[in-house]
């Protein structure tokens, strides 16, 4: 399938993306349009991700696109569960002067994470291969939440 999603993508977006090619469509061609592109005015046929006015539109008060993709598709994985409240944490770091407690092991995370994101906007200028990069980390959250989810900790607020 062709995606197109918001240029300079960062975070929730890079992970949207990586869920979408190791889960739902592992050949997926994914292109990047500046986020006032009207959505007619994307290419025929392809999802659009992170669009104002698009059903998996950008992160808001229904959640990252990272969990509305995964709503959107029925994936039932408490590992990517986990990565979603993990985004979610993170972004509300970023936009809501969220500081999670130091107990908060998903909220540290979501901290860290974002940090990453930041140093690759500033490292990587090329989406393509940014969303390439930053894979690796999104693979290895993966495999610790799917290994060992409980040596994390409670989930706290």
């Amino acid at each position: 399938m062709q995606w197109v999603m918001t240029d300079h993508v960062h975070y929730d977006r890079v992970a949207a993306c990586w869920m979408i090619q190791r889960f739902i469509d592992p050949a997926a061609e994914i292109s990047f349009a500046p986020s006032r592109t009207p959505l007619e005015d994307l290419p025929e046929g392809a999802i659009p991700l992170a669009f104002p006015g698009a059903r998996l539109g950008p992160h808001d008060a229904n959640g990252p696109l990272f969990v509305k993709v995964l709503r959107e598709y029925g994936i039932e994985d408490p590992a990517l569960e986990l990565i979603g409240e993990v985004i979610a944490k993170g972004i509300d770091y970023v936009l809501h002067d969220y500081r999670p407690d130091p107990a908060d092991r998903y909220g540290q995370m979501g901290v860290g994470l974002a940090a990453f994101a930041d140093g690759m906007i500033v490292l990587e200028p090329s989406d393509p291969k940014r969303l390439e990069d930053s894979y690796i980390v999104w693979d290895s959250i993966y495999a610790l939440f799917k290994a060992n989810k409980q040596r994390l900790g409670p989930r706290t607020a």
